[in-house]
């Protein structure tokens, strides 16, 4: 194998996959990145057998030239070493060649390092995705769904599919939740399904927060193949598999109040630098807590009491509050996570009394809702 490429777009590939590569495995030889050089152009590999990205350099793009390719071929070679040297390389452009017993030279200017090679075969086939049913989304939306979602998923593996996001779609309307079983995060979108197939599948938070990560901000379309156990999301140029988590997701449907007693619509910025100065005592509090209490006139009154440190009240002018009068406390790590994850400029919270969960949703917007679990704090 044998090749010269523009170094800086060997980089950005060689990020992008740098994302799946584990820095302990018990399979030494997915520390390292699979390169393969075709007539083409040269494709990269990295897996860490949850998560496997495929990033593909052409070898000429809008009529320029890219690639080289003098000779096809394939190597693996040690991730770690791999990204540093070519990051560090002095010139523009770099050429690799695999000699004998795997030894690659990598070289750009003056500079050349020969480092080390695997046999390519030895490296674990990716999964082989029967593309029959396929749906897209564009790249923005799929990322926004991640943002609004992924904080919400459990850290814990006592439950392991908690770690996961639910993905739900039926009727062209996908749904992404996820709980911790404190809180909930949920988002709707309307998507084209031409075949009207439905899906329910839980995807690892840790694999949507890589994907969000490597897509660019674009409104392109992105495809989604759904399998048993994997999940394909193909971009230009970009692959990513993911595997599925097994287990039924909790029916979270029961969680969701469906009437309130006590309805609260306030300016969004302003409620959460609130939320924000409050817990700056309660931080160092076991577990972050911080008071809400309605006053006449439509106020509300966030508090937080650490008693080897001090306390701490504002007053916040609400739109309005309609119900019973409340005293409610609540983690407030839990509720600024909420805050940005929603859109718009005023949010509406609706209670059901001081021991049940809470809603807070963007007024008019019945596509996102966040759910936290209050604190007994007395």
């Amino acid at each position: 194998m044998k090749f010269i490429i523009q170094r800086d777009k060997l980089v950005n590939s060689i990020q992008d996959v740098l994302k799946a590569v584990p820095s302990r495995t018990t399979i030494p030889i997915l520390t390292g990145i699979k390169i393969v050089a075709s007539n083409e152009g040269v494709t990269l590999t990295g897996s860490d057998s949850d998560i496997s990205i495929e990033s593909f350099i052409p070898a000429e793009e809008e009529g320029s030239e890219i690639i080289e390719i003098k000779q096809p071929g394939s190597i693996v070679l040690q991730a770690k070493f791999f990204s540093e040297i070519v990051k560090k390389l002095p010139k523009d452009t770099v050429e690799i060649e695999v000699g004998e017993n795997y030894l690659t030279r990598i070289s750009s200017g003056k500079a050349e390092f020969n480092l080390n090679g695997l046999d390519s075969d030895e490296y674990p086939h990716l999964p082989q995705v029967e593309e029959h049913h396929v749906f897209q989304i564009p790249i923005d939306l799929i990322k926004t769904l991640i943002r609004q979602t992924v904080f919400a998923v459990s850290t814990s593996e006592t439950r392991p599919i908690l770690t996961g996001v639910n993905w739900r779609l039926e009727f062209g309307e996908l749904t992404c939740i996820a709980t911790d079983s404190h809180r909930l995060a949920l988002r709707m979108a309307k998507i084209e399904n031409d075949h009207q197939e439905s899906y329910n599948v839980v995807i690892p938070g840790k694999s949507l927060n890589e994907l969000s990560k490597i897509l660019d901000d674009t409104s392109d379309l992105i495809d989604i193949v759904i399998t048993e156990n994997q999940v394909l999301f193909k971009a230009k140029n970009l692959l990513f598999f993911s595997r599925l988590l097994e287990g039924n997701y909790p029916d979270t449907s029961r969680l969701i109040p469906e009437e309130s007693k006590t309805e609260v619509e306030v300016q969004s910025k302003e409620f959460l630098q609130t939320i924000d100065r409050a817990s700056l005592l309660a931080r160092e509090g076991r577990n972050n807590v911080v008071k809400l209490s309605t006053l006449p006139g439509g106020i509300l009154e966030v508090s937080s009491n650490s008693p080897e440190i001090g306390k701490v009240s504002e007053e916040v002018q609400t739109h309005h509050i309609e119900g019973e009068e409340l005293k409610i406390s609540f983690s407030a790590k839990y509720m600024l996570d909420a805050l940005k994850a929603l859109e718009g400029t005023d949010i509406k919270i609706s209670f059901t009394g001081a021991m049940r969960p809470f809603l807070i949703r963007t007024p008019q917007n019945e596509t996102i809702l966040q759910l936290i679990l209050p604190v007994r704090t007395y």
